[in-house]
């Protein structure tokens, strides 16, 4: 026969939540070492190296908080599950962009390339321009020689680099938005006078994570 255990109180509610806030945003501070010769790279290895760590993690937790209280019956127990779940959820969709945007760049310099004229020097009337971006004199040395390294042609190495940077902030986005949500959540739940969250049929009675999700939906449509 299993013991009833009691439900979690609003601090260590509260306390989950926060950590996982903070799991999540140690992502965007996340290092990996980056060769030269795969340099476009480096905007995205970081996050792609810490996030299934932290996802793991946050999912060993979550296991862990459904066991510690198999049914949350109390508004602080459904409504902490709820922000947690929408977190976790969230974040394993993000990291699965994350890991097919890095898929097709990894593809897009696999393909053959067809050999391209040099891109002239720029002379002291005007700038240089790689793939219709405007470039200092310093800016194309600096590409041409991150470009060589990394045994492409300026252009397609500016091209690259611009969908490395374009799903680096797609994924700083997701984990700042997630991050913040747990955090309001986590207050909301530690503000309340009592152990009873209040919880309702309208909007704001949602947890801030389970609001933003809604919210994007409606956007989708």
């Amino acid at each position: 026969m299993t013991a009833d255990r009691s439900p979690l109180p609003r601090t260590a509610l509260a306390e989950l939540l926060t950590e996982a806030a903070q799991n999540v945003s140690g992502i965007l501070t996340a290092e990996y070492p980056t060769a030269a010769d795969r340099s476009y790279l480096h905007p995205v290895l970081g996050p792609l190296s810490a996030g299934p760590q932290v996802v793991g993690e946050l999912n060993e937790q979550f296991e862990e908080f459904i066991a510690a209280e198999p049914r949350p019956t109390t508004p602080a127990g459904l409504f902490a599950l709820a922000s947690y779940a929408s977190a976790l959820g969230w974040l394993t969709e993000s990291f699965t962009e994350l890991t097919a945007s890095v898929d097709q760049i990894c593809t897009r310099v696999g393909i053959p390339l067809e050999p391209r004229d040099p891109i002239a020097e720029p002379d002291d009337a005007a700038e240089g321009a790689t793939s219709g971006f405007a470039f200092s004199a310093q800016e194309l040395a600096a590409i041409r020689t991150a470009a060589k390294a990394a045994g492409l042609p300026p252009d397609d190495y500016v091209e690259v680099l611009s969908l490395s940077l374009l799903a680096a902030s797609r994924i700083t986005d997701a984990c700042m938005e997630v991050s913040n949500g747990l955090l309001e959540d986590a207050a909301y739940v530690l503000d309340e006078a009592t152990d009873h969250v209040r919880l309702g049929d309208g909007p704001d009675s949602l947890p801030s994570l389970v609001r933003s999700l809604l919210a994007r939906m409606e956007t989708a449509k």
